[in-house]
């Protein structure tokens, strides 16, 4: 999942370092503002208390591992941020779920879970690295931020002559991956949630 931009344009070299879990208030915090506007989220949790109350833990919960393997990402000053999951290194999805009950009711509950039901369908059997999250601060998008932070992981990627994949939000930032080498290998919908689409990038 990501929330980002189609038009990208880095203007100048930008900062980027690791975040451990002494970061992950902060890091929860800048990924959580990221997707405030992004259609998939919002559609899973339109009202706005449920959706603070859901995605700031669930940052942690899907991508939290990046903190212990060196690859949870920040541009600058948590201005953009990412997670990237080594190969072999798994979603923990029963706390997820957990979170979602403690939140949800139905029908939305089915709904969700049934969303990430497919997004988990279409990891690929290789040996590849996840990349559950990344975004950039509203505020700061189109600055060449979240090119950054991809370039940052991919290039771990590209050196191991791994796969990477990733859910595209929407169009829009379907697009922004194209651009940097990823195909798409369906869509994921359910009812009437927005389309996401698994995409996949062969090593350079």
């Amino acid at each position: 999942m990501n929330s980002l931009t189609a038009i990208s344009r880095p203007m100048k070299q930008i900062a980027i370092h690791t975040a451990t879990r002494a970061n992950t208030a902060r890091f929860e915090s800048a990924m959580t503002l990221a997707f405030s506007a992004d259609p998939a989220a919002r559609w899973a949790w339109s009202d706005p208390d449920q959706f603070l109350r859901t995605f700031m833990p669930l940052v942690t919960l899907f991508g939290g591992k990046s903190f212990d393997h060196g690859t949870a990402y920040v541009a600058e000053d948590f201005r953009g941020v990412a997670q990237f999951l080594p190969p072999g290194v798994q979603v923990d999805d029963g706390p997820i779920g957990e979170l979602f009950e403690r939140n949800m009711t139905e029908p939305g509950l089915g709904k969700v879970l049934g969303l990430f039901e497919q997004m988990a369908s279409f990891h690929p059997r290789e040996p590849h690295w996840y990349i559950p999250l990344i975004g950039v601060d509203p505020a700061f998008q189109g600055q060449g931020y979240g090119s950054a932070l991809m370039n940052q992981g991919l290039a771990v990627c590209d050196r191991d002559g791994q796969l990477a994949y990733l859910e595209a939000t929407s169009p829009v930032n379907r697009l922004f991956y194209e651009r940097h080498g990823f195909r798409t290998l369906g869509e994921i919908r359910v009812g009437d949630s927005p389309p996401m689409f698994p995409m996949l990038r062969e090593p350079r």
